[in-house]
């Protein structure tokens, strides 16, 4: 399978994760608006999703896959599936522990990660949302630990799905729960706690049976004897030192992260949300381009590297920085240029105020002047993940992190919660460079011929494309047709339809081939 098939693959399913993950967002929007109460929520499912992301999507999975590769392709299938139920059995016990601990601690982690929401409201209703979702951490690491094999194995559609039935349910639960929980007296908000806990259930029933069928399933030990064999496996302990730095590395992230939550709390009712809104918007392009490139490169690189492939190290970084270069900034335009439309249309429904459309809008251009480095860092990052290099990538964000909220004590002042978005968004610019300057001289790197060439092409069609976006932008009064829906919609599909033909038309006017990216 083509490179670009399996990313295609991996982008389509994601863009229909995205989509309803937005469908999520906009009823959340709708009923609940921007308030503290939506606040609670967000900062709740927050909690879990650092974590989330800190111990199981982030630090072991870079730490897992490489090894999972290297295993199957120099100690075999038989190997690797014992590396698979010693690394199953440590995961499970560990995440039954912090689960508990988790529930536990709920008042004092909402302080940490919120304290503000002390004055602005919503506390209360943040702590019993936290240990209602909190378990969810377990099922999205257990996720993480059959995506790794699974995409190991070549097989990227189902994990890139999973997500879907995470939305489907939050919908679902806002739709049927919420009614119920608020004739009752109870916050209807509550319902989407339910509603993600259910997803993450869903999420790990969902990828057992094929796991089951390539016989790649994790055999857990549940009695001390098997846990105790399982801790002695060399492959547990090889994951967890290839983890501690890569626990430091995405923890400098995650630490930005709770660091802006907590500044937002402090910033009044509904900052919180702003931004959360702002980056459900952001994640499309990042996840849909930077993630999936993600994921089916670094078992490719970590196979090339094994092989001591240098060319083909490089090849397969150079095909992703163009694809990135190719999508990434005329994303980031529209988002400049063209977020007040996506915003009104998407959101300003409901309880959604003009008001919260402008705070949005805002939070999204920061968001937007970094987008091509949260982009790029996608592809970059692995190239040192799959040299069983953490080190280097935990250095560079431990001085993006000082850099972001030296920038935060400059911005926020004057551009409020929009600040902390330009701060992250800036940073990352920062950090894509610093990680492309060292595979470049490394030598791991080698950027191929034609680039001056290509960059100039795309840059020719972002400008057209940023002019016809300005022009559509200040056409229409996207927040005055608030009560014309159908026509809103209607007049964002075209739009966005002529950008995409004006860009790749004048891509191919240039004389840009895009079959050129085409790889095996």
């Amino acid at each position: 399978m083509s490179l670009l098939r399996s990313a295609s693959t991996v982008s389509l399913l994601t863009l229909l994760s995205r989509v309803t993950g937005l469908v999520r967002e906009l009823l959340v929007a709708t009923l609940f608006g921007a308030s503290a109460l939506t606040d609670a929520f967000n900062v709740a499912f927050r909690i879990p999703n650092l974590l989330r992301r800190l111990f199981a999507e982030g630090a072991f999975s870079q730490a897992f896959v490489p090894l999972l590769s290297r295993s199957r392709a120099q100690d075999g299938d038989a190997a690797t599936r014992a590396l698979i139920d010693a690394v199953g059995t440590i995961l499970f016990w560990v995440l039954v522990a912090v689960s508990v601990i988790g529930v536990l601690a709920a008042p004092a982690l909402v302080w940490l990660m919120a304290s503000g929401l002390r004055q602005s409201g919503g506390f209360d209703e943040a702590v019993v949302m936290t240990r209602w979702m909190f378990p969810y951490i377990a099922c999205m690491s257990m996720v993480a630990l059959c995506a790794g094999i699974l995409n190991t194995w070549g097989r990227f559609a189902v994990p890139a799905a999973t997500p879907v039935l995470l939305n489907v349910s939050v919908v679902g639960a806002a739709l049927l729960l919420a009614p119920v929980f608020q004739a009752r007296g109870v916050p209807g908000i509550y319902a989407m706690a339910v509603g993600v806990m259910l997803g993450g259930v869903l999420q790990v029933a969902v990828q057992w049976p094929l796991l089951v069928r390539l016989h790649l399933w994790p055999r857990v030990a549940l009695g001390p004897a098997g846990w105790r064999r399982a801790w002695s496996h060399p492959g547990v302990h090889r994951v967890l030192r290839q983890m501690a730095p890569a626990v430091l590395g995405v923890s400098v992230a995650q630490l930005s992260l709770l660091v802006n939550t907590q500044i937002a709390s402090h910033l009044g009712a509904g900052a919180v949300s702003w931004l959360t809104y702002a980056d459900r918007l952001m994640e499309f392009p990042t996840a849909l381009l930077g993630v999936a490139l993600g994921v089916v490169l670094l078992p490719k690189l970590s196979a090339a590297q094994a092989q001591d492939d240098v060319a083909a190290f490089s090849s397969l970084l150079d095909w992703g920085l163009r694809l990135v270069v190719l999508l990434a900034l005329p994303s980031a335009v529209a988002l400049l240029l063209f977020a007040q439309p996506l915003v009104s249309v998407l959101y300003h429904y409901g309880r959604f105020s003009a008001q919260d459309v402008h705070m949005t809008v805002t939070a999204l251009a920061g968001y937007g002047c970094g987008l091509l480095g949260l982009i790029a860092i996608k592809v970059l990052a692995p190239g040192y993940y799959a040299r069983l290099d953490i080190r280097t990538p935990v250095r560079i964000a431990i001085v993006v992190l000082l850099l972001t909220q030296a920038m935060n004590a400059l911005f926020v002042p004057w551009l409020g919660h929009a600040g902390l978005a330009l701060s992250i968004g800036l940073a990352a610019l920062v950090n894509a460079g610093w990680l492309l300057t060292g595979l470049i001289r490394r030598g791991a790197y080698r950027p191929q011929p034609g680039w001056a060439l290509f960059a100039g092409r795309v840059a020719a069609a972002t400008l057209v494309l940023g002019a016809g976006l300005w022009w559509a932008a200040q056409a229409l009064d996207w927040i005055g047709l608030r009560h014309q829906p159908l026509l809103r919609v209607g007049a964002l599909t075209g739009c966005l339809l002529a950008a995409a033909l004006l860009y790749f038309g004048t891509l191919a006017a240039t004389g840009l081939k895009l079959r050129t990216l085409l790889r095996r």
